[in-house]
Formats: structure tokens, C-alpha cells, sequence
């Protein structure tokens, strides 16, 4: 399917900014997420997962220094009540203050015209900063964060449903809801796309992901789809033709415009090799392959 979307701008209002504050506050979520959080540099943002002890994700994020002893997380809003609570669990002693900023700031998402440049580096202008996002290659997005009293962007408004479209086309999956603690980090293909530093320390769940990442031991990946029946929801389970008795994935993300849906979805590797997927069921609404903007490569 082709995009005949524009440039333009998108107010996120499904995404929540949390704010580590204090001198420990980088110290702090580098021991707890699966990104170097101890070394990150003012020119650029880090996509991060938060993972259980048993390394599954519980959410997926995005963060940035706001400051010299500030460090802002964005992430999708129906996560971060649970979230921040959780991670407050673990501050005890050190000089680090968790809290919603949600209320201080404005997030937009930005398609522009393409444009070089590496994903994840930031650009400031006084208090706000823009972030280059995975694109598909046919337009490149941004992540603008200002202060909740700036101005909207000079830019034409852009629907909904064609910013989502190009995000799962740009193949970055959320965790969701529904789909929280269903997926170690490379399930969703987080390191392929920067989000798991092998280098770093420990943190919850860290000998599962490594252990996924060294022994091949990993048997799901994430895949792009397209729907032209029905309509897929996050945590949906998807079926194979020669296995209906199981599920061969789960619905991670869902886009949907004029009538198709685009989804981003775990699925067993191997059930890829013949066949063909459905939605819900064996003989449910097939599911087509659609090449990801990024290789695929698997962990040796």
C-alpha cells in the first residue's frame, strides 16, 4: 500500500513523560533499563526497554537529558502509573526523584521530507528537542518534546492514523497494555534497533537477554504485516495454516487506515518458512508479509 501522506505535525496525547531527577538519576536508570543510561550524551536519545526478572518487557521508552541532573523518559500513557510506581520501589537510597512531567510537556511527532541524519541523535533549541525516530525511508520523523507553553509547531496537522502508519512501517514496536511482560527485548527486535546495550551492567531480567542474545536461544522475531479483512488488536494471537492447534505469534502494534491495517507482530521464526499466518485463527484473515526497513539478523 502506498503512502500518500504529508509532512506535518501530531500532538501524541497517548504518550507520558516520566522525570528521573537528582545526581543518581542516570546511575539509577542505568541499573534498571536495558540501555547505558550512565553515558548518555546531551546530542542524542536512547530507546530503552524495562524488563521483569524474568526479562520480559514490561515497557518500552524512549529517554533524553533535560538537564544536568534531569533525564526524561517518554513512553506510551496507559504504562506509566504502573511504571513509575514500580521503579520508585528501587530508588531507596539513591539521590534520585521519580515523577510524572507529563503535565510540563507538549510531545508531537514530525514527518518531514527525507533527511540524512542517525536515529536517536537530538537537536535543541532552548528548552525543546527534536529526536530523529526510525523511518521507513520515504519520510523521516521526529519526536519533538517542548514546554507545555510553546507554541504548536508551524506545521500542517497530520491524522492519527498516518502517523501511526508510518511508525509501524518504520517497524519501532511499543509495548502496550496488553502485550506488557509477553516479550523479551529481541521478541520486539529492540537491540536491532539500539535499544539493548550487551556491555553494560546488570539490571532486571539482564541474564535472560543475554542468554537469548549468546545461546540462540531465540525463536520469535518481530514482523511487519498487512490486513485487508478484519481488524487486529494489540495481544491478538495469530495462527499458522499447518500448526491450527497453537499460536505461532501475538499481535504487538496496529495501524489502520482507509480500511487496511499495517501490524507490527512476534512470531515464530520458523513459521515463516512455509504456509501462511492468520489473524485469530487458522483459517482467520490472512496475514501478508511486508518487508522491514532493517535487516533481521540473528543473535550468534
Amino acid at each position: 500500500m502506498s503512502t500518500t501522506m504529508t509532512t506535518g505535525a501530531l500532538r501524541l496525547n497517548t504518550l507520558g513523560l516520566i522525570r528521573a531527577q537528582g545526581e543518581d538519576a542516570a546511575k539509577f536508570l542505568h541499573g534498571q533499563l536495558t540501555q547505558d543510561f550512565a553515558l548518555l550524551g546531551e546530542g542524542e536519545a536512547r530507546l530503552a526497554g524495562y524488563c521483569s526478572a524474568k526479562g520480559r518487557l514490561l515497557a518500552t521508552m524512549i529517554g533524553w537529558k533535560a538537564g544536568t541532573d534531569e533525564i526524561l523518559l517518554a513512553l506510551p500513557l496507559e504504562l506509566l502509573p504502573t511504571l513509575l510506581k514500580r521503579l520508585s520501589m528501587f530508588v531507596l537510597r539513591a539521590k534520585c526523584k521519580l515523577s510524572d512531567a507529563s503535565a510540563d510537556w507538549q510531545l508531537w511527532g514530525l514527518i518531514e521530507a527525507p533527511a540524512p541524519g542517525a536515529r536517536w541523535s537530538l537537536g535543541r533549541e532552548g528548552e525543546s528537542v527534536r529526536i530523529r525516530l526510525p523511518d521507513d525511508g520515504s519520510r523521516s520523523r521526529w519526536l519533538l518534546a517542548q514546554p507545555a507553553d510553546a507554541p504548536a509547531p508551524a506545521l500542517p496537522t497530520i491524522t492519527e492514523a498516518d502517523w501511526q502508519w508510518l511508525e509501524l512501517a518504520s517497524g519501532l514496536p511499543w509495548v502496550r497494555a496488553e502485550t506488557s511482560e509477553q516479550f523479551v527485548p529481541q521478541m520486539l527486535n529492540l537491540e536491532l534497533l539500539g535499544g539493548v546495550n550487551f556491555q553494560k551492567g546488570c539490571y532486571p531480567g539482564q541474564e535472560v537477554v543475554a542468554r537469548s542474545q549468546y545461546r540462540g536461544t531465540l525463536k520469535r522475531r518481530t514482523y511487519l504485516y498487512e490486513l485487508d479483512e478484519g481488524q487486529a488488536l494489540p495481544g491478538q494471537e495469530i495462527f499458522h495454516s499447518e500448526d491450527p492447534g497453537q499460536p505461532a505469534g501475538l499481535v504487538a502494534n496496529v495501524a489502520r487506515r482507509e480500511g487496511k491495517s499495517l501490524l507490527l507482530a512476534e512470531t515464530k521464526i520458523a513459521a515463516l518458512a512455509s504456509g501462511s499466518l492468520h489473524l485469530g485463527a487458522a483459517d482467520g484473515p490472512l496475514l501478508r508479509p511486508r518487508e522491514l526497513p532493517y535487516a533481521l539478523s540473528e543473535p550468534q
